[in-house]
C-alpha cells in the first residue's frame, strides 16, 4: 500500500501508559503513519510521549486543544514547537489573535530547535456536539483562515461546509468508525472511506483499533479501505 494512504491516517493513543502507548504505535506502524498524543497521553508523560513516538519515525500529533489567552498561547506554543511535532491543535473559538499567537510560537519554538515548525490545526466543533450551527463553523474556519493556521480539524459532517469556506486548507477528521464498530461518544461519525470521499486529508483512528485484540490487523484493514478511496 502507497506511503499516500498511510499518511493519511493517524492513530490515537487515548492512554494513561506510555509504554503501552508506544506498544501500540509499534504494531499500527505498518499501516499508519501519524500517531496522536491526546491531552490524556500528554498529562501523563509529556514530552516524552512526543520523543518515544518520534523516535518509531511516526510523526506526532500534539493534540491539546489550546484555548487561553494570546500570551499564554504562544508561550505554550514555543515549547511544543521545539519537540518536533508535525501537528499542534487549538480551539478556533478562542479568536484570531489567540491562533496567531500560537502559529508565532510554534514558528519560534521550532527555529531555535532547529526543526521543521508543525501546522496549526484549529479545532472548529467537537465531534462529541450534535448541534453544531452552520454559522459557528463557517465563523470558526474563517477565523483560523485569516489566523493562518494550515489545518482544520472537523467532522466528516460539516466537509462541505469547510471547503465551501476554505478550499485548500487540509482537513483532520477524527470520529472515524469502520462500518459495524461502535460510535461510543461521538455524536457525528463516518467511515474511512466515506469520509476521504467526502474531502478529509487525514483521519483520526481510536478506539476501532486500539480496542481491537488485533490492533495491527485493524490498522491494516482502514488502510486497504482508504487506499481503495484514494
Amino acid at each position: 500500500m502507497s506511503n499516500d494512504a498511510r499518511n493519511k491516517l493517524a492513530i490515537a493513543l487515548d492512554t494513561s501508559y506510555l509504554d503501552q502507548a508506544v506498544s501500540i504505535a509499534k504494531e499500527v506502524q505498518p499501516s499508519i503513519g501519524i500517531a496522536k498524543v491526546g491531552l490524556q497521553l500528554f498529562s501523563a508523560a509529556g514530552q516524552r510521549a512526543v520523543e518515544e513516538i518520534r523516535e518509531l519515525g511516526m510523526d506526532v500529533f500534539v493534540d491539546v486543544k489550546l484555548h487561553d489567552i494570546p500570551n499564554t498561547v504562544r508561550g505554550a506554543s514555543k515549547v511544543l514547537g521545539s519537540l518536533g511535532a508535525r501537528f499542534l491543535t487549538v480551539h478556533a473559538s478562542g479568536g484570531v489573535e489567540m491562533m496567531q499567537a500560537a502559529v508565532a510560537g510554534l514558528d519560534e519554538g521550532a527555529r531555535s530547535a532547529g526543526v521543521d515548525a508543525p501546522t496549526v490545526l484549529a479545532v472548529t466543533v467537537l465531534t462529541s456536539d450534535p448541534n453544531a450551527s452552520e454559522e459557528a463553523l463557517r465563523w470558526r474556519v474563517e477565523a483560523a483562515v485569516a489566523a493562518n493556521c494550515g489545518g482544520i480539524v472537523c467532522a466528516a459532517t460539516d466537509l462541505s461546509v469547510i471547503r465551501a469556506v476554505a478550499p485548500t486548507i487540509l482537513t483532520v477528521v477524527p470520529g472515524i468508525r469502520p462500518e459495524g464498530t461502535p460510535t461510543h461518544d461521538q455524536a457525528r461519525v463516518a467511515t474511512p472511506s466515506g469520509a476521504i470521499r467526502s474531502g478529509a486529508d487525514i483521519l483520526v483512528i481510536g478506539r476501532a483499533v486500539t480496542n481491537s485484540d488485533r490492533p495491527g490487523e485493524a490498522a491494516e484493514r482502514i488502510l486497504a479501505e482508504v487506499g481503495q478511496a484514494v
